[in-house]
Order: C-alpha cells, then sequence, then structure tokens
C-alpha cells in the first residue's frame, strides 16, 4: 500500500498520462495538480520512490515519468468513485437498446459498434458458445418433398437454422409429429448434448426422419467444434488502433490478435475467471498486447450468463469512462435479451 502522498502523485501522473501521452514531471504535477500539495522538491523525491518501487517508468534520463503496469494497477485498484457516462452518451445508449435490431447476431454486431463509438477504443463481444446455451425451443419445417431445416431457439437467444434430407415417405403429418417429438424431448436440454437425447427414440415410426436430422445436427456441432467462437466473436472500431498506437509494428500485432477470434474468447474469459473486470498490459499473458489494456463485463439472459462485452485500447486509456461503459451497455444488453423470447 502507499501512503496518502504517494497516492496522489501517482494518481496525478496517471491521469495526466492518459490525458497528454508525454511523460509527466514533478514540476507539471506541482503546477497543475490541486490534490497534490506539496514542493517540486518533494514530489520529485517521491517520484524516484515510486520509480524504485516499480509503480513509475523514467523512458529517458531526463524525462518525466510514466506509469508502469504495476502503477495502472494500483491507479484502477484505487478509483475512488464508480465512472459515469456523460448525459450524451447515457442518451445514446438509451436509444441504441430501444431500437430493434431484429436477430441476435445483429444486436451483438452493432453492440460492438456501439462500444467502440463511445470509447474510440476497439469494442468486442461475444456471443454464447452454441454449447453451454439451453434449448428453449425446436422444430422441423418441411421445405420441398426431399428437404427441411431444422429451427432450434437456445437461451442466449441465438436461432440455429440446420438444413436436413427428407426420407422417402415422409408425408406431412410425419413431419409434423416429429416436430412435436423434437419440442418434446430437446426443450430444456443443453445445446451440446442435443444429439445424444436423439439416441432415446422412444417412437419406432419416426426413427427415419429423427436419424437425418441426428446427422446434421452432429455435422453441425462438429464444425462449431473445431471454431467454437465462429460467428460468435464481434469486433468493431479496429481503426482506433492506429491512432492510438504510432508503431507499426504494434498496430500489426493487436490487429493479428484480433483476427483470431478463439485467443479473443480466451482472452476476455481468462479476466473474467480471474475474478476482475480490467487486465493491463503484461497482465494478459501475452506479449502482443503488452501495451494494450482490456475492461469486460458479463452479460445474460434470464439469469443465465451468455456473454462478454469488452473494450480494448492502450495501457492509458481512460478507465473510469471504459469502466462505466462496459457497466452500462452489459446491463442495456441484459434487460434486451431478457426481453427477447
Amino acid at each position: 500500500m502507499l501512503d496518502e502522498r504517494k497516492s496522489a502523485i501517482l494518481r496525478a501522473i496517471v491521469n495526466q498520462y492518459i490525458s497528454t501521452a508525454e511523460p509527466v514531471g514533478s514540476t507539471h504535477v506541482a503546477k497543475y495538480d490541486p490534490g497534490v500539495e506539496v514542493s517540486s522538491a518533494t514530489i520529485r523525491s517521491e517520484m524516484a520512490q515510486l520509480e524504485r518501487e516499480g509503480y513509475l517508468i523514467q523512458p529517458h534520463t531526463s524525462a518525466g515519468r510514466i506509469p508502469s503496469d504495476k502503477g495502472y494497477r494500483y491507479f484502477v485498484d484505487h478509483l475512488s468513485t464508480p465512472g459515469r457516462l456523460g448525459p450524451t452518451q447515457r442518451q445514446e445508449v438509451k436509444e441504441f437498446f430501444s431500437t430493434s435490431h431484429f436477430a441476435i447476431e445483429t444486436m451483438l454486431h452493432d453492440t460492438s459498434k456501439l462500444l467502440a463509438t463511445l470509447t474510440s477504443q476497439v469494442g468486442v463481444v461475444i456471443g454464447a458458445v452454441p454449447g453451454a446455451t439451453t434449448v428453449v425451443g425446436a422444430q422441423l419445417v418441411k421445405l420441398s418433398p426431399k428437404s427441411g431445416v431444422l429451427v432450434f431457439i437456445l437461451s442466449s437467444g441465438d436461432v440455429e437454422r440446420i438444413e436436413i434430407e427428407i426420407p422417402d415417405g415422409a408425408d406431412e403429418i410425419l413431419i409434423q409429429e416429429t416436430s412435436a417429438y423434437f419440442q418434446k424431448c430437446l426443450v430444456g436440454a443443453k445445446w451440446g448434448s442435443a444429439c445424444e437425447k436423439l439416441d432415446e427414440i422412444t417412437e419406432p415410426q419416426l426413427e427415419g426422419v429423427i436419424r437425418n436430422c441426428q446427422s446434421a445436427l452432429r455435422e453441425a456441432q462438429d464444425r462449431s467444434k473445431i471454431n467454437p467462437s465462429s460467428n460468435h466473436v464481434f469486433v468493431d472500431g479496429a481503426s482506433h488502433i492506429t491512432d492510438a498506437f504510432g508503431a507499426v509494428d504494434t498496430v500489426r500485432n493487436i490487429l493479428s490478435i484480433l483476427e483470431q477470434q478463439y485467443l479473443v474468447v480466451t482472452l476476455l474469459k481468462d479476466i473474467l475467471d480471474r475474478g476482475t473486470s480490467v487486465s493491463i498490459g503484461s497482465e494478459h499473458g501475452e506479449a502482443r498486447l503488452a501495451d494494450c489494456s482490456i475492461v469486460v463485463a458479463p452479460y445474460s439472459k434470464d439469469g443465465e450468463p451468455v456473454g462478454t462485452i469488452g473494450i480494448l485500447g492502450p495501457t492509458r486509456m481512460k478507465y473510469s469512462e471504459a469502466l462505466a461503459t462496459v457497466a452500462i451497455v452489459g446491463n442495456q444488453l441484459t434487460d434486451r435479451l431478457s426481453e427477447t423470447n
């Protein structure tokens, strides 16, 4: 723990560095931060101590200091008040979620754009991994004498459509009976175990249609296992990366991460699993993101966790604003999904 004076000086340096992206000197702290009421010489001495303790870095001999990952962590963990969005931003969020977005995929994609717009950082939204969700609706629809489609509605709000081949001799009545059977035995089951549930066939006359459905379902789920985050990761605002980082290699590394959906899912999940909402620099365990911070929040549907939203930006991001943004957007997304049947 830092004493009150060191905390005030560190807080002043972090705030000023976030605003200017320039190393902060003792004179600047003394002159522009009313919360630090000591001389430049005292500030300089305390800054040297903070550097020795690993909270600050001096990039050049004659330069001021900048926060280290440890300094940012202390700053985030000791934010005095929760962040709050301005009235214009709050109104933007309210209007966004009062607008119809039709399919769940459209809403999640649009939410990533909203996060990017509100923060001028990269917005990330991860939808539910289908295997972990519950089937709340199941239906078989015949499209032609030889083809049909299985429609599954999941607790996450996702709708899975799987084309199947209709066996010879399957009339409309048999299709309706099969559809009713699906509704009876699959609703309430985990999506990942739906194939196994169909092994429990008790209606011999339906077996031909059900076996075709089971085969198509298994193929669809196997494809999902190859890339478990396929079509469930939405990223927007990647152009902000070029504005935040001058080094071409850094920009290239960050963009390469964002292109790997499975890695993005893993990163955000690991942050929540650690019981935190902010991961800073080296805390990610991913060298290519050493200059970045990630702020995350979960969202739910009907009390069941279904996904994660996040903001990715430079370590000198406005943490209070980022935390406020993911909190309000996560809550609003939860409310909107819970209204959707």
